[in-house]
């Protein structure tokens, strides 16, 4: 367990400066030429390289952990009936009693029946006939209809068309993170902001560490025996939600669902893990019991708003790949809690030397946390 300093409890310890032209706004090609750094905590020893060469810095006992959760288009843009702009942001891609849940950007004061717009015609066999959506205007547009209002900021929104899932993939916008191109995705996005062995989907946000693994790096990592299992956690808002307290330790964590096949449970039990991202390592964490066993139930979702930071003892991995993660985020805390906040900054600090890029698609790290690479 690393040792908790006053310091490590205030938001302010975890901010950075970075300049705006190294955040990455788009990933490189091909996405294994992005810049590794890896670091060895038992050693203190820091090596530059790129990500292809992964192989080479990882035991070959090893186990690679991945996230296996697909994001889908959740960004839905339209207008008010008055014309104004508004942004539906749905939070799944299933509805629940017929109701999706979502966030709403609008200038405008929000009530249950607001309608909204979009710019995506349906047909008479695509118009849902129930109740909520009866009157005497015909609405041939995809609408919106504000059904709930929850205490969390969140909204319940029902649409009047049928099949939302094609729909939604068919108008959707891609959910890229606001500080990449500010929020603007395009078609390159749909594939770029994606892992390779995406499935199933459920997240509004992607497991970025993932994006750099390709055909190319399985194919060396399989070569040196190097095994590979997957869990799922659909990724919402609240992983990347801002820390308001300045003591972080009165940040609350939303929960998120996560689940592991009977088949990938097997596989990492008594296995040296690589978790890739923080989003495998919080599924780790959440499933493994006081006598480190993970002892969940295969094929059963749970939920977890586990938080992990300095003074929280991290114990179902032997190391992360990760990427370069945002001032004062709870996922620059995750990395403090298994290297120190002191060494992750100044890690931090060494990367912006390099050149490297930070954010979603930018370069990763290796942490190590034993000895054993080769």
């Amino acid at each position: 367990m690393m040792t908790q300093t006053n310091e490590d409890l205030k938001l302010t310890s975890y901010d950075y400066e970075l300049p705006e032209h190294m955040i990455a706004e788009r990933p490189v090609v091909p996405r294994h030429d992005s810049r590794l750094l890896v670091y060895n905590k038992e050693t203190d020893e820091v090596i530059h390289t790129r990500f292809l060469e992964l192989d080479r810095y990882l035991p070959k006992d090893s186990l690679l952990v991945l996230n296996e959760t697909k994001v889908f288009p959740a960004r839905m843009l339209g207008h008010k009936i008055s014309g104004g702009k508004c942004e539906v942001f749905l939070l799944s891609p299933l509805p629940v009693g017929g109701s999706y849940t979502a966030l709403i950007k609008t200038a405008s004061r929000k009530n249950v029946g607001d309608e909204y717009y979009f710019d995506f015609s349906l047909n008479d066999d695509e118009l849902r006939d129930c109740d909520v959506f009866k009157g005497p205007m015909k609405r041939e547009k995809l609408m919106a209809r504000i059904t709930r209002i929850n205490g969390d900021n969140t909204f319940g929104v029902a649409f009047n068309g049928k099949n939302m899932d094609k729909v939604i993939n068919e108008f959707g916008k891609v959910p890229i993170p606001p500080y990449v191109r500010r929020g603007n995705s395009d078609g390159a996005d749909i594939s770029d902001y994606q892992t390779i062995y995406a499935r199933g989907e459920g997240s509004v946000a992607a497991p970025t560490a993932g994006f750099h693994f390709t055909n190319d790096v399985f194919a060396r990592l399989d070569k040196k025996g190097i095994d590979r299992a997957f869990v799922t956690l659909h990724i919402g808002l609240g992983t990347f939600a801002l820390v308001k307290s300045e003591n972080i330790l009165e940040h609350k964590m939303h929960r998120e669902e996560y689940c592991v096949t009977r088949e990938n449970l097997e596989m990492i039990r008594n296995r040296k893990i690589i978790a890739v991202g923080t989003t495998t390592l919080r599924v780790l964490e959440s499933a493994i019991d006081e006598k480190n066993e993970f002892s969940i139930v295969p094929d059963k979702y749970y939920s977890t708003d586990i938080f992990i930071h300095p003074g929280v003892d991290v114990r179902s991995v032997s190391g992360l790949v990760t990427n370069f993660h945002l001032p004062k985020s709870t996922l620059l805390m995750l990395v403090s809690g298994l290297i120190g906040r002191k060494k992750a900054l100044a890690l931090y600090e060494d990367a912006k030397r390099e050149g490297y890029r930070f954010f979603s698609y930018g370069d990763a790290m290796l942490i190590l946390l034993e000895r054993g690479a080769v």
